[in-house]
């Protein structure tokens, strides 16, 4: 029986030890599961990050070398400057040798040719006075001038060859032989009708117009170009040149400290830069250069994670606005990557500028200039020239923030696009001006990449869209298109509840200009404001608003029956907004804009028409929930000063300044804004905002003395 005991105290005992590891891991959760999610960012962006080590110095042509002497590690070929490399390779062009071929069996088929046409015109012009000519010392003679032009060539004489073709060398192939041969040597149309013409000279004038008529006809090209063959000869030669120039024997010193980099030493130390990573990279160990890059993209994604935690923490407790921003970089880190592996020369062709605009769009703009910061740290460790990049992509970012700072149209994307061209051009001009004094060795493909990057930026329209639908998140965008007052839904409001839309239209820009002063968001504000009211589209008599003069439906109903009609519009506009697809963050202004209040008039009324009854309150209060951001509260604000204010008799300043006071203060004793993130000091600055307002709308005029 102790034994028993003794057991299930054990079980009890196991079970509450459960129970407190299972409470514990409840209330550690939120933050386990970011810590996972910043963990598998820091997994991924090392996966897919260059594996290869990196030259650690950082220099610049024209700057004088800021570290300590450097000395050769390891001997290695000086490699030619670029500009060397094109000028050799222009070189190779201008001096390459041309390749011509002839046909043998041709020239055969052309003499037989020549022959049988001279033998049948003779018959044709010299028919009758035959005797007076001698058929075969004309031919003979005539084709001996055939034979001299076309056994040294009549070469074909493109454009391109006029001008230097004597100064290269020229070979002709004939079949499988191939010789070289004087340029000069060669005949051309010009110069063999030049030649036809003086050997004929002395000749009868009808033979010799007879004879060079003939030799005119048969001159066709027999050496012609071959294309292909100069082309591939040439690819070989540019293919052969030799990359480097001297050697630097290891020990050797390559720089001192101070020294200023000149053009010479810049190529020594771009070399070595090189044979660093070709060679050096591979025999250094794997995992240490894994764990370099782990510790470099964990500091980064450490410090997105405290600038989070500290300064935005409404960000940092969503998680799918982490996993938001956590893509974004994941993204612009994969692109990078991708064209660090297949054309380092590409680099500037990547759209960084994306992620500040898809920042600043979802959340804001300092968050922007922060994260773009991140992505810059993490992506320059893999680009050549880090310094430059950096400081040009970092000018690029603030340019593009300060240009959607207010996003109102959708042509900012251009003027966005062509604001980012123009500062990487000046930034990168200037740089290039700093370190050669001079733009006359600029790389013009860098603009064309810049371009590139700047008209990419335009595919973040898309992006963003696509963002919205798989996040649940809402744009500026998106809110202006939905505060057109031409969308379907707004427009059957207009139709068929044009006093509620109109009251709707009076709180947007009460609620507008309220939220405004106390730093919210005025878009979402006049988005929600303007479709709070969309469930009266139903029933749009039973609001007093859309009633004509005599007519009130509430007269044939009980006060129950009508606050239930009441509250109803509240879930009619619910579900209204949800067939419409309109995003949850406009239907929480439908949902909350009444509350958890009552409708004080119908519940009164019920209350007088049954005195000493016990009164069910629920039946005439709303739903709710209550407000839960300052947005929502400023529209529940905004809303009741704007429907009571309808009601007043004489609205002058006193009336109207005592009842926002009294309808404010009401719903705050009625703990409508316990949820909101509102302060005491916004609901006054508001009441003094819905004043001004209310005066503006009735038109208040100082009383003059009679």
């Amino acid at each position: 029986m102790k034994q028993t005991k003794a057991f299930l105290k054990f079980l009890v005992s196991k079970s509450n030890l459960m129970k407190n590891s299972v409470s514990k891991f409840s209330a550690y959760y939120p933050l386990i599961s970011k810590i996972i999610l910043f963990v598998i960012a820091v997994v991924i962006i090392v996966f897919i990050l260059p594996g290869e080590t990196r030259f650690r110095f950082d220099f610049q042509r024209g700057k004088p070398w800021v570290y300590e002497d450097l000395i050769a590690p390891f001997s290695f070929s000086v490699h030619k400057s670029k500009e060397k490399l094109n000028e050799e390779r222009e070189a190779l062009k201008s001096n390459a040798p041309l390749y011509f071929v002839s046909d043998p069996v041709m020239d055969s088929m052309n003499r037989l040719r020549f022959i049988r046409e001279f033998n049948k015109s003779w018959d044709v012009d010299f028919a009758d006075n035959a005797q007076n000519m001698d058929r075969f010392a004309s031919l003979s003679y005539a084709l001996g001038l055939f034979d001299t032009v076309f056994h040294a060539g009549l070469i074909e004489m493109r454009p391109e060859l006029r001008e230097n073709l004597a100064l290269k060398q020229v070979y002709v192939r004939s079949g499988a032989d191939m010789r070289e041969k004087d340029a000069n040597s060669f005949f051309s149309i010009q110069s063999a009708d030049a030649f036809f013409r003086k050997q004929l000279k002395n000749f009868d004038p009808v033979l010799q117009s007879f004879m060079l008529a003939r030799l005119q006809n048969a001159l066709v090209h027999n050496v012609l170009y071959d294309d292909v063959y100069t082309q591939k000869e040439l690819s070989q030669r540019i293919n052969n040149m030799s990359l480097t120039t001297g050697m630097v024997q290891v020990g050797e010193r390559i720089i001192s400290k101070g020294e200023l980099v000149t053009n010479n030493k810049y190529q020594l130390l771009d070399s070595l830069r090189l044979e660093y990573d070709r060679n050096i990279g591979g025999k250094l160990t794997a995992r240490l250069v894994l764990l370099g890059k782990i510790l470099l993209v964990l500091i980064a994604i450490s410090g997105l994670a405290f600038y989070l935690y500290f300064f935005r923490r409404d960000v940092f407790e969503e998680n799918e606005r982490l996993v938001l921003i956590l893509t974004i970089i994941l993204l612009m880190v994969f692109m990078s990557s991708v064209l660090v592996k297949t054309n380092p020369e590409f680099v500037y062709l990547l759209p960084l500028c994306m992620a500040p605009i898809l920042i600043r769009i979802f959340f804001d703009s300092r968050l922007a200039f922060f994260i773009h910061f991140i992505i810059i740290f993490i992506v320059a460790y893999t680009v050549p020239n880090s310094f430059e990049f950096a400081f040009v992509q970092m000018f690029a970012g603030l340019v593009t923030i300060f240009s959607f700072v207010s996003l109102r149209r959708r042509a900012q994307f251009f003027i966005t696009s062509l604001w980012v061209f123009l500062a990487y051009a000046i930034t990168y001009s200037g740089l290039h001006l700093i370190r050669d004094g001079s733009l006359a060795g600029i790389d013009s493909m860098h603009y064309a990449y810049f371009a590139g990057a700047a008209f990419l930026i335009l595919f973040t329209y898309p992006l963003i869209f696509l963002f919205e639908k798989v996040f649940g998140l809402i744009t500026d965008i998106t809110l202006l298109e939905l505060s057109d007052t031409n969308n379907k839904l707004l427009r059957e409001l207009s139709n068929k509840a044009p006093g509620t839309f109109q009251h709707s239209l009076q709180v947007a820009n009460m609620a507008e200009e309220a939220i405004r002063a106390i730093d919210g968001n005025p878009l979402l504000v006049r988005a929600g404001a303007l479709y709070h009211d969309i469930g009266k589209i139903d029933s749009p008599l039973f609001f007093v608003e859309n009633q004509v003069a005599g007519l009130n439906p509430h007269e044939d109903l009980s006060p129950i029956e009508s606050a239930d009609v009441i509250i109803g519009h509240v879930i009619k506009g619910v579900e209204m907004a949800k067939k419409n697809k309109l995003p949850e963050q406009i239907i929480d202004f439908i949902r909350t804009h009444h509350g958890t209040r009552k409708t004080d008039y119908f519940y009164f009324q019920y209350r007088n028409e049954n005195p000493g009854m016990e009164i069910d309150e629920d039946a005439f209060r709303y739903h709710g929930p209550a407000p839960f951001s300052k947005e929502t509260a400023v529209l529940m604000m905004a809303d009741s000063v704007e429907a009571a204010s309808r009601s007043i008799k004489q609205p002058n300043e006193e009336n109207l300044d005592n009842l926002v006071e009294k309808i404010i203060q009401k719903q705050v004793e009625e703990n409508q804004f316990d949820n909101a993130d509102i302060t005491l000091k916004d609901i006054s600055i508001v009441k003094k905002i819905l004043k001004h307002k209310l005066m503006n709308i009735y038109h208040l005029r100082i009383e003059y003395p009679s």
